[in-house]
């Protein structure tokens, strides 16, 4: 996929606020893949129920379309998951090398 806008490089120091902003992003993108796979589990018990029904026979690939709609629900959750959680862990990782550097500095000032 082409990307329109560049990365973004942190260049300042990470203070509370921005780690804060990043933990609630990080609990959102997980709260989002829970919707992705509870709403696959609702498409597979709606697709088992038309299966069961008898009476709605004709429309047995409706059924079968509800799986694989779930089959692709479930996969592009955890794309769209995985996909941001290494975005963010660039974030986490320049900090972490930026506070390293830093403790690394400290003795050689003293």
């Amino acid at each position: 996929m082409p990307k329109i806008v560049p990365d973004y490089k942190n260049r300042e120091k990470i203070i509370l606020r921005d780690f804060l902003a990043l933990e609630r992003t990080t609990l959102a993108n997980e709260r989002t893949l829970f919707a992705y796979i509870r709403t696959s589990l609702y498409l597979i018990l709606g697709g088992i129920a038309f299966l069961k029904m008898e009476s709605l026979q004709t429309v047995q690939w409706l059924a079968y379309l509800s799986f694989g709609i779930s089959f692709l629900m479930i996969i592009y959750g955890l794309i769209r998951y995985f996909k941001l959680k290494r975005k963010l862990q660039k974030f986490y990782d320049e900090d972490q090398m930026r506070q390293f550097e830093e403790e690394e500095e400290k003795p050689e000032a003293e």
